[in-house]
């Protein structure tokens, strides 16, 4: 597994180069070959693709992805007629307590394609956009381990995590002497809390496309409330 929680790649289009020359899969090697943008590129300049997965659990290690949202974006337009969800056959059973989650069944999951036959799809959508996501251990660490259990190879790229955006964002205004007289604490990082700071609309959450169009519209508000379209893409992405 590659382990990039507290790694800071330094040249993400470099690194895709290398991995590029190392990895077997041909679908990766079209995925790497293709590189991304260089560290300079300015936000209003990026395509996104907002991902999100629904899971049977939280452990990567053990549970497997049962459904894929993405939907293409840029900091000005949302391409919801370009949006895309698969429903997955998972590698291991359903637990009881994801079902009460995100209220997909086995019902659902009927004839449903395992990773493998969509991975050349899923690709295509990343290859060469910036991938965001809300909290990165769910969408990058479920693709590379259940890839490694899948075809011997696992998966890495640059996201921007809207959940830890919004972690700094609240760390940085309860800093102060009288906030910390006050015991001011930080604000909830879910995705559907840290929505309604920016006034954006409730969705029902835990159905991986609606989720995915709710991160899409939360980077945007982020990055109008705090950063601006000149912003180069180093300074968000991990």
């Amino acid at each position: 597994m590659h382990n990039f929680t507290n790694k800071k790649i330094l040249n993400w289009h470099a690194y895709l180069q290398l991995q590029a020359q190392h990895c077997k899969d041909s679908r990766l090697k079209t995925f790497y070959k293709a590189g991304t943008y260089h560290d300079d590129t300015l936000l209003k300049d990026v395509e996104f693709v907002a991902l999100d997965f629904e899971t049977t659990g939280l452990d990567p290690k053990q549970n497997s992805i049962i459904s894929i949202g993405l939907v293409p974006f840029t900091l000005d337009r949302i391409f919801c007629s370009r949006a895309k969800k698969w429903y997955v056959n998972p590698q291991d059973n359903l637990e009881e307590e994801s079902v009460i989650i995100h209220g997909i069944t086995h019902s659902d999951l009927k004839g449903a394609p395992d990773l493998r036959r969509i991975l050349n799809q899923l690709l295509d959508e990343l290859t060469g956009k910036v991938v965001v996501v809300h909290y990165r251990n769910i969408e990058r660490d479920f693709l590379d381990l259940n890839l490694r259990a899948l075809i011997n190879e696992g998966i890495i790229f640059p996201v921007v995590d809207t959940m830890q955006i919004e972690a700094e964002i609240q760390n940085k205004q309860i800093q102060g002497f009288f906030n910390w007289l006050k015991g001011k604490k930080p604000g909830s990082i879910r995705l559907g809390n840290s929505r309604l700071r920016y006034n954006l609309p409730g969705y029902q959450p835990h159905d991986a496309l609606t989720d995915a169009i709710a991160t899409a519209e939360l980077l945007q508000a982020q990055v109008s409330y705090y950063y601006s379209p000149e912003t180069p893409i180093k300074n968000l992405w991990l």
